[in-house]
């Protein structure tokens, strides 16, 4: 059914394809690609399904950075189940996700072989000195990270640490639009917004590198014909101030700094900021770093939070 649907657009691996180097961004544009399971020897195989990547949320911090995936009350492994793979979507399938034990191991798995990890474990590995383990192996294969399942409301954790170790799916929820996922919106407009951009030159180099710092200074000046906030139709003027945010990392983990504009009462047509007043900010992380800046209507009403105008966000 899928490859009379998809036909060309679906990309299906041949064998000797599945022993060398992944394919290129360049060979699987337009494709629709698979990952699931694919064929095993044994009776049982260490597939990572979703659920069990998930349960990295509810093991402490020291518990998912170890090697050996153990269950939470005790020291034994999860016992393992025969799961049955229909063969007919398992040769459609290019990536087949693996249960990680070790980054010695995981380098050493083919390159089809990939790991999922939750936001949970995304933070332990760099914060646990695992961070430059985690880029060697994202040089041959592919991980994806996703938002805990914690997250009931749907909120979305930063992207900054998974993009820093060279991660190439990083899933968000896209359902809510938040800072998270507009700095998200940002990052991909490197590449004209075409869906892929190349990871940092000095993700791919062999050894430890340190991240490129730099300074920036910004002075917001003006404002023109600012809208008022979406859905809001009552009220004459409205009284625009500017967040500007800088999302970085340093040392495995995330550093984000604000510094806020006054606010121009009664004015969205052309408000005028102090622009005489600059706004300092030094990056740790040029590579991966982020710039955002969102308007604001500061609310007259000291018991009311402030409305969202509109943001954009910058790469550094």
């Amino acid at each position: 059914q899928m490859k009379s649907i998809l036909g060309r657009q679906l990309y299906v691996p041949d064998e000797s394809s599945l022993r060398g180097s992944l394919p290129s961004p360049s060979q699987l544009r337009g494709k629709v690609v698979l990952k699931g399971r694919r064929p095993t020897t044994g009776a049982f195989d260490d597939y990572d399904t979703d659920d069990d990547a998930a349960d990295d949320d509810d093991l402490t911090e020291m518990q998912s950075v170890r090697t050996e995936k153990t269950s939470v009350a005790g020291n034994t492994k999860k016992s393992q189940t025969s799961v049955k793979i229909a063969p007919e979507l398992a040769k459609l399938t290019l990536f087949h996700g693996t249960k990680f034990k070790s980054w010695r191991e995981s380098e050493q798995a083919l390159t089809h072989h990939m790991h999922s990890f939750s936001e949970s474990r995304v933070r332990s590995f760099c914060r646990h000195n695992q961070s430059q383990s985690w880029i060697q192996y994202n040089q041959t294969h592919i991980s994806r990270t996703f938002p805990s399942g914690n997250r009931t409301n749907s909120s979305n954790y930063s992207p900054i640490l998974a993009w820093a170790t060279g991660c190439q799916m990083v899933a968000l929820n896209l359902q809510t639009a938040d800072e998270m996922v507009r700095m998200n919106y940002g990052r991909f407009r490197e590449n004209g917004e075409q869906g892929y951009v190349r990871k940092p030159s000095t993700l791919m180099l062999k050894g430890v590198t340190e991240p490129r710092t730099t300074h920036i200074e910004v002075k917001i000046l003006s404002g023109s014909c600012i809208p008022k906030p979406k859905g809001v139709s009552d009220g004459e003027c409205i009284n625009p101030y500017v967040n500007v945010t800088l999302f970085d990392c340093s040392e495995g983990r995330e550093v984000t700094s604000t510094q806020v504009t006054n606010t121009v009462f009664n004015n969205g047509f052309s408000p005028i900021w102090k622009f005489e007043d600059s706004f300092h900010f030094d990056v740790k992380n040029a590579c991966v770093a982020v710039m955002q800046f969102t308007v604001m209507d500061k609310n007259s009403t000291p018991t009311k939070t402030d409305e969202f105008i509109a943001s954009a966000s910058i790469p550094i």
